[in-house]
């Protein structure tokens, strides 16, 4: 059968489709796809792999409602229709837990660079200012003996924990929708409001999905509640956070720095005020850009859709209930 891939992906999903005798049409075009083009090559196969943005909403998915199997190479799946997947019984697919790790080292990464303004030091250095040594300029915030902030203590947030008080001792406190008493007890995590991780917090971490609930969670009345030497992270999704109001928090110094692998809106425009900030890091949603992790993902991603193929339930199905 015939499989249509929205990226060019690695060469062990290649082989992982060939093996099983279905051939693959990828998209390797530096562009996204219009929804009328996506939904033109979906109607060529049989199935779809989507990676990046694609809009998978309600009127998607009526027009592709032959396909077998579509699974994305993300754990997320805000793009997606879920509702419509349910009332057509089309299994939807996604890449959960290999990506946990490098997701949270980029948390990590980005907590350090903030707390030393890493970025814009060395930006410094490319425009000709490295210059005269004041001992009072520049200077960063140290991170050991901090309180540590989860927002969402899933299985990124979990990682991110263990890295942070093995590095730096910190103590970890979170908020969760519900509570993780396993994790309670590996990682003597304290569960609170959302008002306290807010208030306690020195450095913020957010790893929730994104729903009705999260959307817009971190805005100007979140932000005053922060510490005015508190950093804020988010490598979930830029829709988390209201990026003028973080913008505000910063000018206004009730927060101390941010660091950001998601951006609202995404792609930050090259001029946003942001990346001029000393106390700011942004990276570009590179959160499990690792040969290793993208390698785990396709695997995943490619068994779910030959299983699809086959007439099996997905071994990674969001919505497993349409089976029954």
């Amino acid at each position: 059968m015939k499989i249509f891939s929205t990226r060019a992906i690695p060469s062990i999903g290649l082989k992982l489709f060939a093996d099983a005798g279905h051939t693959v049409t990828q998209h390797t075009e530096r562009r996204e796809l219009a929804q009328s083009e996506l939904i033109a090559a979906c109607r060529e196969h049989d199935a779809l792999l989507s990676a990046g943005p694609n809009k998978l909403d309600a009127f998607f998915l009526q027009q592709c409602r032959h396909l077998k199997a579509i699974t994305l190479l993300s754990v997320g799946y805000d793009n997606v229709d879920m509702a419509e997947a349910a009332k057509l019984k089309m299994p939807i697919g996604n890449t959960p837990g290999v990506l946990s790790g490098a997701t949270a080292d980029t948390a990590f990464l980005l907590m350090l660079a903030v707390s030393r303004k890493a970025f814009y030091l060395s930006n410094t250095i490319s425009k000709g200012d490295w210059g005269f040594y004041g001992p009072m300029d520049n200077l960063g915030i140290e991170l050991n003996g901090k309180t540590l902030g989860i927002f969402g203590l899933g299985r990124i947030g979990i990682e991110l924990a263990h890295k942070c008080a093995a590095a730096y001792h910190m103590k970890i406190i979170y908020h969760n929708r519900n509570r993780n008493e396993a994790a309670e007890k590996e990682l003597l995590a304290k569960y609170v409001s959302f008002d306290e991780l807010l208030q306690q917090s020195d450095v913020l971490s957010a790893h929730a999905n994104l729903s009705p609930e999260t959307n817009g969670i971190f805005n100007k009345e979140a932000f005053s509640k922060m510490k005015p030497s508190s950093i804020f992270i988010n490598t979930a999704r830029g829709a988390m956070h209201n990026e003028q109001h973080l913008i505000e928090a910063l000018q206004q110094k009730n927060i101390w720095g941010a660091g950001l692998d998601v951006t609202n809106p995404e792609p930050m425009e090259k001029d946003n005020i942001l990346l001029t900030m000393p106390n700011v890091c942004v990276l570009p949603h590179v959160g499990s850009g690792t040969v290793e992790t993208r390698d785990a993902m396709t695997i995943i991603a490619a068994k779910n859709i030959i299983a699809g193929l086959d007439g099996q339930q997905m071994e990674h199905a969001i919505n497993p209930e349409v089976y029954q």
